[in-house]
This record gives structure tokens, sequence and C-alpha cells, in this order.
């Protein structure tokens, strides 16, 4: 046995000369190896963001009337009061924070009740009467306690009585052009309903009207309206929450519609649409 303290190298020999690899050749490998793991970690990243995207473009088309549309109730980034306040809406309908949707639908539903029950004047007075006792209240407290803590906090509600509350004339343009935009687009489908322009959807108008007269027969005004803001805070929802199949039932029905369509109109030629002049 040859003695180690004499031979030196043989206590240090790390790199064999049967392995028949070179110090480059690890350093591709390594590379190689790194290179795999971005990849794969790129492909991860791309398939989470798919994804979100496919996310985004879901939450893009729940609109509340036509005045939504392309609005993302997502994008935390955008800073325009409109889109701001039409997102707190969106979180409010689809609960995203439940105790303040909570509260949001519990107070329109007193306030609906209410005046389902008691006259409009009554229920504006005694409205405006408990928010005049508790801001009374919460001011008489803070000034008791500004005095037994000799602190001088004053007003409690100095930031809300030097807050703008004017209107914004430029946003206030903007709402009205939208608003007439609407009523416009009203008018002329209404136009062009009554004056049969097109008899199949003159058709469709008149059943849905026949359908509203038994409808407003079994509700009433204010039962009608607590009926859809009941809806507006809980279909969203639940349409959400089970949407593959609720498409699933809608595409069906739908299927059955358009199958007693075809029937009816090669029963009866004249319910065909008329073909738009290109």
């Amino acid at each position: 046995m040859a003695d180690s303290t004499n031979h030196p190298d043989l206590l240090f020999d790390s790199q064999p000369e049967s392995s028949g690899f070179a110090n480059d050749d690890f350093e591709k490998v390594d590379a190689l190896g790194s290179h795999d793991d971005v990849s794969a970690a790129a492909s991860v990243e791309d398939h989470e963001e798919s994804l979100f995207e496919r996310t985004k473009l879901y939450k893009s088309i729940v609109k509340i009337g036509s005045w939504l549309k392309g609005v993302d109730p997502r994008e935390a980034d955008n800073t325009d009061i409109d889109d701001t306040v039409l997102n707190l809406l969106i979180d409010l309908i689809y609960w995203r924070d439940v105790k303040t949707t909570g509260m949001v639908f519990g107070a329109m539903l007193v306030v609906l009740l209410s005046l389902a029950i008691f006259s409009l004047l009554s229920v504006v007075a005694y409205l405006s009467l408990a928010v005049l006792v508790v801001t009374f209240s919460f001011t008489v407290y803070k000034k008791i306690m500004g005095a037994v803590q000799k602190s001088n906090e004053g007003h409690p509600f100095k930031q809300l009585i030097d807050s703008d509350i004017t209107l914004n004339e430029d946003k206030l343009k903007s709402v009205i052009q939208s608003v007439l935009k609407n009523v416009n687009c009203t008018i002329s489908e209404l136009r062009r309903l009554f004056l049969i322009e097109d008899m199949v959807d003159s058709i469709k108008f008149g059943l849905l009207l026949w359908v509203l007269t038994y409808v407003g027969a079994w509700f009433n005004g204010m039962t009608l309206i607590i009926l859809v803001v009941i809806s507006i805070f809980t279909l969203p929802k639940v349409y959400e929450t089970y949407k593959v199949q609720i498409d699933n039932y809608i595409a069906l029905a739908k299927s059955h519609v358009d199958n007693v369509m075809t029937i009816a109109q090669s029963k009866l030629p004249f319910l065909k649409k008329k073909e738009k002049a290109q």
C-alpha cells in the first residue's frame, strides 16, 4: 500500500481520467439544465397567464346595460372615476366583500319594504331624521370626549364638510350624452316594433307585452322593484357559480326555440325575416 503522506496527489484525486468529461462539458450540461428549467417555468407562467386572461375575458362580458360594455371589473389600476364606480358596483353585485354587500343589500331592502308599506314622504322624513340623530349624537360624543381628554381634534365631520361635492360639468355632459343615446335608440326600436317594420320582431314584442299584462296583474310596481333588486344581487353570483350548467340548459332551450321558429316559418312564409339590403 502506498504511503499517502509521501504522495499528496492521491488525497485529492477529484477528477479521475476514466470520467471522460472535461470542465467545459459540465458547464454545458449545467447551462442546458438551467435553460430547461427556465423554459419550464416560462411555460407554467404562460399557462397561468392564459387562465388569468380567460378570467378577465369572462368578467369583461358581464354588463349592466350597454354602458358597461368593455369595462373590466377586475382591473385594479383603473383611475378613472366612472370606471371606479362601476368596479365598485360589480364588486357589490358579485359579493366580493360579503360584509359590505350584505349591508348595502339589507339597507336597500329595508328602504324598499318601507316604501311598500308607508308613503314616500314618511319614509324620507324618518330616514332623514334617523341620519340627523346619528350625526348629532356622534358629534356630541366626540365633543364630550375631547373636553374630557383635553384634546383639540376639531369637528368630527370636518373632512366631509370641506370635501367638494359640486357636480363636474364634463362628467355630467358625458352622462347626459350617454342617456340621450340610449333614449334615442329605445325610441327608434319602439317605432320599428310598433310600425311592423319586421313582422317576426313585432310578434315577439306583442307576446312580451301579453306576458307583462299577467305580470302586472300579479305584482304591483314596488313589488317588481324589490324583485329586481333581489335578482340583481343573486342571479349574477348564481350564474358565476353554476355557469357551465346554466349555459348548457340555455343552449338546449335556445335550440328548441329555434326549431319551433323554423317550423313556424316553414308553415307561414310571411313570418320569415326580410333580408336587409346590402
